[in-house]
């Protein structure tokens, strides 16, 4: 079975995909209202909660909201979708940590790499912002946090949505679609869009696109799961600007001005197709038109599977909801 198919080892109906998605979306939407309504300046805010604050605390702060909707999520598959943790993150037989890492581990070094070029080219464009303390808290707040933040949204996204959709209408190429769309417009609250103006977009889509086609073509999360910890945790921890949405006790503050072409068209159109043929070459991917556009077909023993342990439960009955 492939990485959509894992939908029908639980419990579906399409109702039920629209509920913990529904009120994530209508908290950023009523959120981004806000924004435009009370014409609110994001910097300005946060540099006070920042002040008041601190930089440890007010990251504490925005990342509660995806620890209890992570935890919903899960809770919301294993009780009313009756699916395994282990379908709902890979087509495989186990979670591949081995594939986490080393998507991490590429991306984090990459990352660095390019920090530490940019420092030496241009030191005028960065400030060492090294507080011993702080820097030890943001740490410890990072390691824990961040990836919650950002397993959330590829289990929300690359994940739920995938499955469910892909389940729904019988289609690879539809949710590889709407769940980039999405990804990205959800990002339109973020202080760097009233910094950079709506092109970037294109980064927040084409890196929504990016995940869902390594998703795709890998039949699991595991690498997505660690590109995007990695881009927001090592992020955090090097470097921090009063433009964007993690303002951390990081090691370098930037002080230059955004750039469309560095900060957006070379990760969309240079990083990005680096990493596919990497991933490509190493996990040995083929029929990618097969993979990234097919439709998906409904397994013949779609039968839930049990949440921990992954036994199929043959007493269930599994044909009442298949058709959604």
């Amino acid at each position: 079975m492939n990485y959509i198919q894992q939908a029908y080892k639980g419990q579906l109906g399409f109702w039920k995909y629209l509920i913990i998605p529904g009120l994530f979306l209508a908290l950023m939407i009523l959120n981004f209202i806000a924004i435009a309504v009370l014409d609110l300046d994001q910097n300005e805010l946060m540099k006070k909660e920042i002040e008041s604050k601190g930089e440890n605390l007010v990251l504490i702060e925005n990342m509660i909201l995806f620890v209890v909707f992570l935890t919903l999520l899960f809770l919301w598959v294993k009780f009313v979708h009756k699916q395994s943790l282990t379908s709902l993150t890979t087509s495989r037989k186990k979670i591949d940590w081995k594939r986490f890492w080393f998507s991490f581990t590429l991306w984090g070094a990459i990352t660095a790499i390019f920090v530490l070029i940019g420092y030496v080219l241009e030191p005028e464009s960065m400030e060492w912002n090294f507080k011993p303390n702080k820097f030890l808290g943001l740490v410890l707040i990072g390691i824990i946090m961040i990836p919650i933040q950002t397993s959330f949204e590829e289990y929300l996204f690359r994940g739920y949505l995938m499955q469910g959709i892909g389940a729904k209408f019988k289609s690879r190429l539809i949710p590889l679609i709407v769940t980039s769309l999405i990804f990205g417009l959800l990002h339109g609250a973020n202080p760097e869009v009233e910094k950079l103006g709506y092109i970037i977009m294109v980064y927040y889509i084409g890196t929504g696109l990016f995940l869902g086609m390594i998703t795709l073509l890998d039949e699991g999360l595991e690498l997505a799961l660690g590109f995007h910890a990695a881009n927001n945790l090592i992020g955090a921890l090097l470097v921090t600007a009063d433009w964007t949405a993690f303002q951390t006790n990081s090691l370098f503050k930037s002080t230059a001005e955004p750039n469309v072409f560095s900060d957006i068209l070379i990760p969309v159109l240079i990083f990005f197709p680096v990493l596919l043929y990497i991933f490509s070459k190493k996990y040995k991917w083929a029929d990618w038109r097969e993979k990234l556009t097919a439709s998906v077909e409904v397994p013949v023993d779609n039968s839930p599977i049990d949440y921990i342990t992954g036994d199929s439960n043959t007493n269930t009955n599994s044909n009442n909801e298949v058709n959604f």
